[in-house]
């Protein structure tokens, strides 16, 4: 019976193991992405004359790059990015790139449909 408890218990350890290792990859989804940056679409489809960045956009700006700390979570975030943006129509690209840096943010790549996502780093 004691042999019996410790297997069971040494396969409920190995199993956490495994399926805590993956939740702390912390994989970005494209879900996280398009909710995120869901309130910055209508300042993205004008034109930026004389409007501010709308404060929840950068609030998910600043989350989404907070939660993106390894190169595999930005490489995510960006096609992500990339994808959510061709689905919307139009979009000013220039007022897409510089909008990390009207929230304060740095990202190491440009908001750009001619990204390529794999170098980000």
């Amino acid at each position: 019976m004691a042999c019996s408890m410790s297997i069971k218990l040494a396969c409920v350890v190995m199993v956490c193991l495994v399926v805590g290792a993956h939740l702390a990859q912390g994989a970005i989804t494209c879900g996280q992405v398009a909710s995120s940056l869901a309130p910055c679409i209508t300042y993205l489809r004008g034109t930026g004359a004389g409007g501010d960045v709308p404060p929840g956009c950068c609030t998910g700006i600043k989350s989404l790059n907070a939660a993106a700390q390894t190169t595999p979570d930005r490489q995510s975030a960006c096609k992500c990015i990339k994808t959510s943006s061709s689905n919307i129509s139009g979009i000013n690209y220039n007022l897409a790139s510089g909008l990390p840096g009207k929230c304060g943010v740095s990202i190491p790549y440009k908001i750009s449909p001619s990204t390529d996502c794999k170098s980000v780093r």
